[in-house]
């Protein structure tokens, strides 16, 4: 039975987790396999996390919407790489859409209220800060010229450039993007203004073709590093990628402004963090080393 986990493990890890790390034990990626999970370890320690409930059946949600309001977010309980997410859902049609959506990748469900704000990765083991990434839905930015389907084709030749494929990727001009373009009012037609930020897609993920940008870490204040540091010892990890949102962003503590840990990551992908769209590339190259010594005996069962 061991060898057949084994087994069924590494055809996972491979299929839905290809390049991820894997520092932590198995009960550290137990305790956080799911969203409701990491939530009971935030609520358990008093860390800040947005108000939630996993359900079954679609008339939970519409009943949390009703008495906590909009806008929420809506994800299965249990995914990856911002999967089934959708966010943010301001009305009751949005939201019944979203949960069927899904369902589609897991029967249980999480409905949370959504914290409009700056959205962080956070690479830190319990004493230290690996790397900090801001991330951001794909975007181009207006020229008064061109296109928005030229634009995304700039975007994309720039990124070819810069030697960030295939950990970035192009953003899109599909169903999707257009599908999004069209809820502001914009076609791929449309001709921005010079400056204006134009949303291509609402997620952060990078296959729809999301970017990322280093932050100095030296920025972050001494009540945030503490309160990183906090949510890896919680769970017991080596390392974590902590999701994050603060509504002023990072360089804020996190006591003067509203914050949420969205999720931790016990296998993040650490690639994207040495491909950033802005910003520097960073060098951790001796942090990995260190965690590349761990002798971890299971860490290659499910």
């Amino acid at each position: 039975m061991k060898k057949i986990k084994a087994w069924i493990y590494a055809w996972i890890s491979e299929k839905y987790m290809h390049n991820c790390s894997n520092y932590n034990t198995l009960a550290v990626r137990k305790s956080c396999r799911s969203k409701a999970l990491g939530r009971a370890v935030f609520a358990a320690h008093d860390l800040p996390h947005a108000t939630g409930r996993r359900f079954v059946w679609p008339w939970a949600a519409h009943a949390f919407a009703r008495e906590h309001g909009f806008p929420v977010v809506i994800k299965p309980n249990v995914s990856g790489y911002s999967r089934g997410s959708y966010f943010p859902i301001d009305g009751y049609g949005e939201l019944w859409r979203a949960v069927f959506r899904a369902k589609r990748w897991w029967p249980t469900t999480m409905i949370e209220q959504y914290l409009k704000g700056a959205n962080y990765r956070v690479l830190a083991t319990d004493g230290k800060l690996v790397s900090v990434i801001r991330r951001y839905p794909p975007f181009v930015t207006g020229n008064g010229r061109d296109r928005i389907g030229t634009l995304i084709d700039t975007e994309n030749r720039i990124r070819e450039e810069m030697a960030l494929y295939p950990v970035m990727h192009p953003i899109g001009k599909d169903r999707q993007a257009v599908s999004h373009l069209r809820k502001q009012g914009l076609t791929l037609d449309s001709v921005p203004a010079e400056g204006e930020h134009v949303e291509v897609f609402h997620r952060v993920a990078l296959a729809p073709g999301g970017i990322v940008e280093t932050i100095d870490r030296d920025t972050i204040p001494a009540e945030n590093r503490e309160l990183f540091f906090n949510v890896v010892r919680a769970f017991g990890a080596n390392i974590f990628g902590i999701d994050v949102i603060f509504e002023k962003g990072i360089e804020v503590p996190h006591t003067a402004q509203r914050c949420i840990l969205v999720e931790v990551n016990s296998r993040p992908y650490i690639e994207m963090h040495h491909f950033p769209r802005y910003g520097p590339r960073e060098d951790f190259s001796a942090d990995i080393a260190e965690l590349d010594k761990l002798e971890i005996t299971d860490r290659d069962i499910f």
